[in-house]
């Protein structure tokens, strides 16, 4: 069992690929390095996401998650990085990344990118008496 950063997101096959329903992973402890000033930036990140084939092994994200720590970036480009590496491993019907980065200079940054297989359509909420 490895406790070292990795790139490689391992999925596992989604066991309702019948339904569209939503995963939302919730990431606290996030760091990146500013490429400014090599200073850390901490963020929660979250990622919500209708799977289709495939779902994200949480053990292989963590690990994915923490090899950013010692990587320079600013807050659009990870967070939209994070989004093409997760569709690109997962090729979701819909996921959404949010990054929300902690105050620096008295500035928040709060990052939402998204993305949508072609034709997919969320479904209607459903109203409950």
């Amino acid at each position: 069992m490895t406790t070292t950063a990795s790139k490689q997101l391992d999925t596992f096959v989604n066991p309702s690929t019948e339904n569209d329903y939503t995963i939302r992973i919730r990431i606290p402890e996030f760091t990146c390095l500013c490429p400014k000033t090599g200073q850390p930036d901490f963020a929660t990140i979250l990622i919500e996401y209708v799977p289709d084939a495939l779902c994200v092994e949480l053990k292989a994200l963590k690990l994915y998650i923490w090899s950013y720590r010692d990587e320079g970036a600013f807050h659009e480009a990870v967070t939209n990085q994070i989004l093409k590496d997760l569709v690109a491993a997962l090729k979701p019907r819909y996921i959404r990344v949010t990054a929300e980065f902690n105050v620096r200079g008295g500035i928040y940054t709060t990052v939402t990118t998204d993305y949508r297989q072609d034709n997919w359509q969320h479904a209607k909420p459903v109203a409950l008496p």
